[in-house]
């Protein structure tokens, strides 16, 4: 059952502007791995992390470098959570999180789905 979904988009220029500004929002926005990665695809990270925020209804137990955004071995984008947050996603309930990227023309966006299993279909559950 989706329990919510979020959508972000990123002017990417000024997400570079943003940065190049402020050096710090690097270290309190993406993991060390992401800060790694070209400008477009921080853009695009930074895009699904607030779409995340959006999906789970508010950022209350969330941390930016809880969440990072990897690629399966077919290249889909997928989430890796840790410490609170993948706490604060698992107490909603939440057991699958769909996510798409994309970047063209100086955009960013993201889109995620968040799922959990009803009740009544969860193992063991009585009927």
């Amino acid at each position: 059952m989706i329990v919510g979904i979020g959508v972000d988009l990123v002017d990417i220029p000024r997400f570079e502007a943003s940065i190049a500004r402020t050096p710090k929002l690097l270290g309190r926005l993406f993991t060390t791995a992401e800060q790694a990665l070209k400008p477009h695809s921080m853009a695009a990270r930074y895009a699904a992390k607030e779409a995340l925020i959006k999906a789970l209804g508010g950022s209350d137990g969330v941390h930016w470098t809880d969440i990072e955004i990897g690629a399966e071995a077919s290249g889909r984008p997928i989430f890796a959570l840790s410490g609170e947050t993948a706490t604060t996603v698992a107490e909603r309930g939440i057991t699958a999180l769909h996510l798409s990227l994309s970047h063209d023309a100086g955009l960013a966006t993201a889109y995620v789905i968040a799922e959990s299993i009803p009740a009544s279909a969860a193992p063991g559950a009585l009927a």
